[in-house]
């Protein structure tokens, strides 16, 4: 069970990550520019917003059941002065719940935002600071 919710992370992962790097890109060219904010730029927030909450939901459901977090929960003192485990049951997650955070803010304010150049403008940051977030916490090491 384990191994199979960490590979659905994994790979839920990569697409959040294009699917928000998209959105962001999509925000950046919208909002210097004069296109409209359709329904179709709002599927690309939406399912950006979906992908980094399946992500965030994995994550949390490993966090739970990882060995690795077992064992740091068992001695914080120990995996806190662990580099690997901090960052694997701490940093990671937090960093991790303020990306989901951001997106979700970012989904709702660009709905609301009146004006086509501000909607794209809010995606933009939003989902934009939700993707440095992320990329800023990836376990590189263990990535591929």
């Amino acid at each position: 069970m384990y191994s199979i919710i960490l590979q659905a992370h994994h790979w839920i992962a990569f697409i959040a990550l294009v699917l928000l790097a998209y959105a962001t890109i999509n925000g950046a060219v919208g909002s210097n520019s004069e296109k409209a904010f359709d329904d179709s730029n709002r599927k690309i927030n939406l399912f950006a917003l979906i992908s980094t909450h399946t992500m965030l939901l994995l994550g949390i459901i490993l966090l739970i059941i990882s060995p690795i977090a077992q064992n740091a929960f068992a001695d914080m003192g120990a995996a806190m002065k662990d580099g690997a485990v901090r960052k694997a049951v701490v940093e990671h997650p937090f960093v991790n719940i303020l990306a989901a955070v951001f997106a979700t803010i970012g989904n709702a304010k660009s709905k609301k935002a009146v004006g086509n150049g501000r909607k794209f403008k809010v995606s933009m940051i939003y989902f934009g600071l939700a993707l440095i977030l992320i990329l800023s916490r990836l376990p590189f090491e263990r990535l591929f």
